[in-house]
């Protein structure tokens, strides 16, 4: 039983079902954790004893076996302390936020894109207003390019080329804006 403190009247121990809520997130976590690549569990702050679970998980296809097995690597995993699973949380949460970084900054480069062949001369000069370091002549070229290949029904290699330009300019620009910020010493009082 629970009890309760007999001087306050707190509860000695968490509820039933916040303990079920505490496990059903390591549960979570231990699925988010079998779905990731080698690459990615590398990059993480896993304890090595968990990682032959985690791999092992990931391994097995079927499903009820693939549900048990997730369920005995929970079981390892409530066994950690509290930090490691809330630093295991924060690296994941911040491979998220990577993700929906990178997947804005590709939809801006293909809205660039788009607005470059729309609207000609008027959007080429404000996006060589943005980057000043892009290539004048190169992007000129591949927005004619491919109106020529849209009017024709052609296959849209410019198109893409132009995805790529836009993507390596802004791309450059990005890394200098972040050197810039590296580069500034803060003082400290």
């Amino acid at each position: 039983m629970r009890g309760r403190d007999e001087e306050t009247g707190e509860f000695h121990s968490p509820s039933r079902s916040e303990q079920r809520r505490a496990a059903l997130d390591v549960l979570e976590l231990g699925g988010k954790l079998a779905v990731l690549s080698d690459a990615q569990l590398s990059k993480l702050p896993i304890p090595e004893h968990l990682l032959p679970h985690i791999l092992e998980t990931r391994r097995i296809t079927s499903h009820i076996a693939h549900k048990r097995q997730l369920q005995f690597l929970a079981k390892q995993m409530r066994r950690e302390d509290e930090e490691t699973l809330d630093a295991l949380r924060d690296a994941l949460d911040e491979k998220g936020d990577a993700a929906r970084r990178e997947v804005a900054a590709m939809h801006r480069v293909e809205a660039w894109r788009d607005r470059l062949i729309d609207d000609g001369d008027d959007a080429l000069a404000a996006f060589l207003e943005e980057y000043p370091e892009a290539d004048r002549q190169r992007l000129r070229q591949l927005v004619r390019n491919a109106i020529e290949e849209r009017n024709r029904n052609k296959p849209p290699r410019a198109y893409r080329e132009i995805f790529q330009v836009v993507r390596a300019v802004m791309d450059a620009e990005m890394e200098a804006a972040d050197e810039a910020d590296d580069g500034e010493d803060f003082d400290e009082r």
